[in-house]
C-alpha cells in the first residue's frame, strides 16, 4: 500500500508540473527554467510525501485534516512568495 501512495504523489506532482510545460509552449507568458521545475517538484513532492506522513501517523481524523491544510497553506504561501513575492522577503529574489 505504503508503494501505491508513494507511485500516486509522484505521479500527481508529474502531471501538476505538465501544467506549466505545456503552457511554456502556447503561451509567452509561461517562462520556466529549469531551476523552477526543480523548486516546484521539491515543494510539491515534499508537501504530498509530508501530508502522507501525518496521514499514516496522526491518529485522529480532526488533527490529520487540520495539519494537512496548514501543510498545504504552508506550501501555496511559499508557492506565491516565490512567484511574485508577496512578502517583499530575499527569499524571492528582489
Amino acid at each position: 500500500m505504503k508503494n501505491k501512495r508513494l507511485i500516486g504523489i509522484v505521479l500527481t506532482v508529474a502531471l501538476l508540473l505538465c501544467i506549466p510545460l505545456i503552457g511554456m509552449q502556447f503561451s509567452e507568458e509561461v517562462n520556466w527554467s529549469a531551476g523552477d521545475f526543480t523548486i516546484a517538484a521539491i515543494l510539491l513532492l515534499g508537501t504530498g510525501l509530508l501530508c502522507d506522513l501525518v496521514w499514516r501517523k496522526v491518529p485522529k481524523m480532526e488533527y490529520k485534516i487540520a495539519l494537512c491544510i496548514g501543510l498545504l497553506a504552508v506550501l501555496f504561501l511559499i508557492w506565491a512568495e516565490l512567484a511574485v513575492g508577496l512578502f517583499g522577503t530575499p527569499f524571492a529574489g528582489s
